[in-house]
């Protein structure tokens, strides 16, 4: 039995306790959706890039010229194959006067904030509005004001999801960028935006500052001169500036005018000679600023994104690749790449310039000369797909596989609490990966080995220009897939086992240079070196040798890691660091891995260029010359 002064206790601790947990967990409730609270949009939304063709728009209204889009005429032939010192005269079945692809401009919705979009459709209205809340959350508190009748004419608010005021912190607010998008005929549609400098207002006129243009019958000149989409912007890359770098970066408006489709990747292709090449390019490391040298002895050094894209565009001019793949860590993260749209639209820049077809290891598919897809959807990660390089005459032999994996950054586990704790264990390869791999692999069709092409059509001499030495060694012809070759950012445990022997020479099959930093591989493993690359073979019937498939592994994600070592018949090879804005290491150059495929094929050879122009390491992987297995 309790007694009534008992009960006067009790009833006198709810009274206060009550109030003080309620307002404990208002106040941690607020606190996260305010403070600590960001909202994932996942990959597909943070990969809405928008390419260069826009323009940035500034206060002092010094703006770039638009880049032209160059295509092939009707019957020309786009030249390809510029690596190795190949013969550059196209292929024979890329018919480059096909019809470009119909867009079907009605389908495309007027109230989502889309920038790949290919809309026509311009904007009747813009405003700028500032949001206590983040409009994710509550989105109508936050548009600027309308009516039915404003929405069913000029069309609804669309929110420019980029905050302008990213970098004020949460305490001042959200300041977001609005548009309508119309197609009624009667609506005046925006040509311009002008940024005026501060206190300055704008002119009473209208029609002198050219804001609007009559719609209606808009000549195809007018309409490409229309304002089709905005963006938002940071950081200050270019041209490259002496000034100290702060904190805070630039924010820039960027327009879209008319309908600008991102110019498309040829097919990938060996030249007529048989050889074809691929630069790894691998950790940049980029950020929303302009970067941090890192452990270089070069000096000056500012501005190390800038300076690293300068060497990427030389190793390019020297080598002259096929393909350039980017093996991962292109984001430098740790609070510098919050807005990973424009930190990505750097990396590209000097590959774009040169129109030199590229993949990486992560989804960056809509900007120019991509060759990355998404991937299946129910496959763990975004980004596993895989390119086959063709021969060039007309029988478009699949002769090289290219495997793209994602490899991940940083497995999710319950440390990720309230946002307070982030993940530590580096993310491994799946069994969904797997599964997918074994699945491609056994679709590949085997061919005649070693490849010849096909000469019936006439050539003249251009098949026989190859050299004497550049001859396929004679040997014996095989029915069997095409080599293969794999890239994805973190290295597998296996990178790290014992070297296989050279049966020739004795000496371990290990070239270059490791052991300066700890192994970079994840603690977890689902086996994919066991349970996929050992299982997928390129024949089932070369004297019962089980060869795989798969000849070379490209690693990025260890920058002071760069050699090539085999395990089990696979070489795993590093890329090295290439980027003055990732760790390095003084005396340590920058590097980039090459790869020289020829032989349509069957020889695979390696070596790294340093940001000396010097080549190291030069050595042959697979083919004939190559250590057996």
């Amino acid at each position: 039995m309790v007694s009534c002064a008992g009960f006067k206790f009790f009833r006198g601790i709810r009274s206060v306790c009550v109030p003080i947990t309620t307002f404990i967990g208002l106040s941690l409730l607020l606190t996260w959706l305010f403070i600590l609270y960001q909202p994932n949009h996942g990959p597909g939304k943070k990969q809405k890039i928008s390419w260069q063709s826009w323009e940035s728009i500034f206060v002092d209204q010094s703006t770039p010229s638009r880049p032209a889009i160059n295509k092939p005429g009707k019957n020309q032939t786009l030249e390809t194959g510029a690596g190795s010192g190949s013969v550059k005269t196209g292929v024979d079945w890329w018919n480059v006067s096909k019809p470009e692809k119909q867009i079907d401009f009605n389908s495309l919705p007027l109230d989502t904030w889309s920038p790949l979009l290919p809309h026509d459709t311009g904007l009747s209205e813009i405003a700028v509005s500032k949001c206590f809340i983040d409009p994710s959350l509550a989105d109508e508190l936050c548009n600027p004001e309308t009516t039915q009748a404003d929405d069913a004419i000029r069309g609804k608010w669309v929110r420019v999801w980029p905050n302008l005021n990213a970098e004020g912190g949460y305490m001042s607010g959200y300041l977001n960028l609005y548009y309508r998008r119309t197609r009624r005929q009667d609506v005046e549609l925006i040509t311009d935006i002008k940024l005026l400098p501060d206190q300055e207002q704008p002119s009473s006129d209208p029609e002198a500052d050219h804001w609007h243009m009559t719609a209606g019958s808009m000549t195809h000149e007018e309409k490409q001169n229309l304002i089709t989409e905005l963006d938002v912007n940071y950081g200050d890359d270019e041209p490259p500036t002496t000034e100290k770098m702060g904190r805070v970066q630039s924010t820039r408006i960027s327009i879209r005018r008319g309908v600008h489709l991102p110019p498309q990747a040829p097919p990938l292709h060996f030249s007529r000679d048989g050889k074809f090449k691929v630069l790894q390019v691998a950790d940049l490391h980029y950020s929303v600023s302009q970067g941090v040298c890192r452990d270089t002895l070069l000096s000056p050094c500012v501005n190390s994104d800038n300076l690293t894209n300068t060497l990427i565009g030389h190793m390019l001019d020297v080598e002259k690749p096929d393909l350039v793949v980017f093996s991962g860590d292109q984001l430098n993260g740790q609070g510098t790449s919050w807005d990973g749209k424009s930190v990505l639209a750097k990396f590209a820049k000097a590959v774009t310039e040169r129109k030199v077809p590229w993949a990486a290891v992560n989804l960056m598919r809509s900007l120019p000369y991509s060759l990355v897809h998404r991937g299946p959807k129910d496959i763990h990660g975004v980004g596993n797909y895989l390119l086959k390089v063709k021969s060039a005459d007309a029988s478009k032999t699949h002769l090289l596989t290219l495997y793209f994996l994602d490899s991940g950054s940083y497995s999710s586990g319950f440390s990720d609490f309230f946002g307070l704790f982030h993940a530590t264990e580096y993310d491994w390869i799946r069994q969904s990966q797997i599964d997918w791999f074994l699945q491609e692999s056994a679709t590949i069709s085997p061919i005649q080995r070693p490849f010849s092409p096909d000469t019936g059509k006439d050539m003249g001499d251009i098949w026989k220009r190859q050299d004497i030495s550049d001859q396929i060694t004679p040997t014996t012809s095989k029915l069997a897939k095409p080599n293969a070759m794999m890239f994805f950012h973190m290295p597998l445990p296996e990178t790290y086992n014992k070297a296989d022997t050279d049966p020739r020479t004795g000496k371990s099959l290990d070239v270059g240079i490791s052991g300066q930093e700890t192994a970079g591989n994840a603690k977890k493993n689902d086996g994919f070196f066991e349970k996929g690359i050992l299982k997928a073979l390129e024949s089932d019937h070369t004297s019962h040798e089980d060869i795989p498939e798969v000849k070379v592994i490209g690693n990025g994600h260890c920058h002071l890691t760069e050699n090539c070592r085999r395990v089990n018949g696979v070489w795993f090879c590093f890329g090295g660091g290439g980027s003055y804005s990732g760790y390095g290491k003084i005396g340590f150059d920058r590097r980039f891995r090459v790869f020289e495929i020829s032989d349509y094929g069957e020889t695979i050879r390696t070596y790294k260029r340093t940001e000396k122009d010097e080549v190291v390491d030069s050595m042959l992987l697979a083919g004939p010359g190559a250590p057996r297995l």
